[in-house]
């Protein structure tokens, strides 16, 4: 395996940290209004997330820093193309991080009714655009000899792209219902519960739906189909584990139908990075995109040295703020600690 190979992989391997992960966050958002219906439990909803969204998000930037130095055509053309989403993703991830932080500076309705919509828009508004651009890049977009897109924001909108922004709002939105359930007790858990069962059905429906389309149409072979199979099968055993009230091996299934999703995008790309839909020789590849030897020879020792400190150090977050957590957790006083710091009765 060489190099560009090797971190074609890896890259799609911090995107499947990330989407299973900062997954989880954005259903919990959307989840809101939902199953908090008053202050107090909208508070053991946001809580349950406090101490790691915010970790769940340098999956993001490692992705991104990532493309930028060993794939910089990829990232030029991706970046510059995708600018209006990635703009209203970014918007909107600053908006959710802003809310969660402000939420709770005042104990006026207004003001936490306000601040509510702003973390739902930015947990609807990231997964639905995501969805849509990672549908696009295995889709192919209008790319001239330059390697630049010369398609618009309306070129994105395609059916094909459309069925993926659902698909993962429908994924990311069961995998926080399960989440939810997991790590919290009485009224709320059961509700999640409910929850996630119903929105399972539907993820299901869309994500087959959407696979299949992908295999079929976009250059599948029996790796991929093979994948998209086994993503199927864990969110039925995601379903039927929530159905029986064991939410751990639910949470495993849906991050395991998610991580496999992505899987079976960059399978499906392979070895492209970026499909032109004007000319096939215009597509971006890892090897027409990649860096130099050297500088993917220099990243390989630093992600070396530098991803199991990462990784050791997030997996003991989880472990730390592992317990449930209720209504009775959450003082009646007006207050709310912030997410950015710490989660009431989550250690």
């Amino acid at each position: 395996m060489d190099l560009a190979t090797f971190w074609f992989i890896l890259i799609g391997v911090l995107f499947v940290g990330y989407f299973v992960l900062e997954g989880f966050d954005f259903g919990v958002g959307m989840l809101l209004p939902v199953l908090g219906r008053d202050d107090r439990e909208r508070r053991v909803v946001i809580n349950t997330i406090g101490p790691v969204w915010d970790g769940n998000e340098v999956w993001l930037i490692t992705a991104g820093g990532a493309m930028f130095a060993a794939f910089p055509e990829w990232y030029a053309t991706l970046f510059s193309g995708f600018y209006l989403p990635l703009l209203l993703i970014l918007v909107a991830l600053i908006v959710r991080a802003v809310g969660f932080d402000y939420r709770g500076k005042r104990a006026d309705a207004a003001w936490k009714r306000n601040w509510d919509i702003a973390i739902i828009f930015g947990s609807y508004t990231p997964a639905l655009l995501w969805g849509v651009a990672f549908a696009n890049i295995v889709r192919g977009v209008p790319i001239d000899a330059n390697f630049d897109y010369t398609g618009g924001f309306f070129n994105l909108l395609n059916p094909y792209a459309l069925l993926g922004g659902i698909t993962m709002v429908a994924l990311c939105l069961t995998h926080g219902a399960v989440f939810l359930a997991l790590k919290t007790e009485g009224d709320i858990r059961v509700r999640a519960n409910r929850i996630g069962g119903r929105a399972g059905l539907i993820a299901a429906v869309l994500a087959v739906t959407f696979l299949a389309w992908t295999v079929s149409a976009h250059g599948g072979n029996a790796a991929s189909v093979a994948i998209s199979a086994v993503a199927a099968l864990a969110l039925a055993g995601a379903l039927l584990a929530n159905r029986a009230g064991r939410e751990g091996w639910a949470f495993v299934g849906t991050a395991i139908t998610i991580g496999l999703a992505v899987v079976t995008l960059f399978t499906v790309l392979f070895p492209n990075v970026m499909p032109s839909s004007t000319d096939p020789a215009n597509t971006l590849t890892i090897a027409n995109a990649s860096s130099s030897a050297y500088t993917l020879k220099i990243m390989t020792w630093v992600a070396l040295v530098f991803t199991p400190i990462v990784l050791l150090y997030q997996g003991w977050t989880y472990w730390v703020f592992r317990k449930r957590i209720g209504v009775h957790h959450i003082p009646d006083d007006g207050a709310v600690s912030s997410p950015a710091g710490s989660a009431v009765g989550g250690a």
